[in-house]
């Protein structure tokens, strides 16, 4: 069988302290490597260009974590890429998985990684309230659209590109994997999750802007959630379901 071509994405926004050292741990698990520099303005885009082991689209300003993931996706598709992979440049996911993850994307569209389908020794503590609204949003999304989710939000995957290719991605900020949840289910999409460990190391890292108050990132959630399923009908448990009202 012939060895799926792969891609490893990093979404880089003002990741100066530790983009060299996670793009150096990548680049042992990944031949093809791309950034998308999301408009960063702390000397970011210079260790970038100091580098020739990797592929750089830049976002000339600061667009949102859900666009430069849309720009990974389109890379991947426009330069024929079979599976890509998304890690974040934070050093909270572990690069070593990276192999894990295309292998078992060869048999689904996507695998998510989960931070709570296993424990692992050294696991961090979550924040709390980081953690109750993954908690909350992922039990919705599991009702609602029939997954069995464990973690919606973790930033470490890998998707079948001719797959997600398809998806309509319009939402540009965090909740853009919501929105991704919702038309993978309506396209009948097959998800699986991947267990990778539990890490923060900077647990007050910021959202950007109002969304660091928890009451109004849940409801920045719910409004992406909504306005998703709004646009037609999915299939859960072989019935038409319509997620509009």
């Amino acid at each position: 069988m012939k060895s799926p071509r792969a891609l490893t994405a990093l979404p880089v926004f003002n990741e100066r302290g530790t983009v060299h050292s996670v793009l150096d741990e990548v680049a042992r698990y990944s031949s093809d490597i791309l950034v998308v520099d999301d408009g960063s303005s702390d000397g970011t885009a210079e260790l970038l260009a100091e580098r020739n082991d990797i592929q750089v689209v830049t976002h000339a300003k600061n667009r949102g974590y859900g666009a430069a993931l849309k720009t990974a996706f389109d890379y991947a598709a426009a330069e024929n890429y079979d599976i890509l992979v998304t890690i974040d440049c934070d050093g909270q996911h572990e690069p070593q998985r990276i192999p894990r993850f295309v292998a078992a994307c060869q048999n689904v569209d996507i695998v998510s990684g989960s931070r709570y389908l296993k424990q692992y020794p050294g696991d961090s503590e979550p924040p709390a309230q980081r953690r109750w609204i993954n908690q909350l949003i992922t039990a919705e999304i599991n009702q609602r659209l029939g997954y069995q989710l464990t973690d919606a939000f973790c930033g470490f995957k890998a998707y079948r590109v001719d797959a997600v290719a398809q998806l309509p991605v319009t939402e540009f900020g965090y909740a853009m994997p919501l929105e991704l949840w919702v038309e993978a289910a309506r396209a009948g999409l097959s998800v699986i999750e991947l267990p990778v460990p539990l890490v923060y190391l900077d647990e007050k890292r910021s959202f950007g802007g109002a969304l660091d108050d928890g009451t109004t990132r849940l409801n920045y959630y719910h409004l992406v959630l909504d306005r998703t399923m709004a646009r037609g009908e999915v299939e859960v448990d072989g019935a038409a379901v319509s997620l509009g009202g």
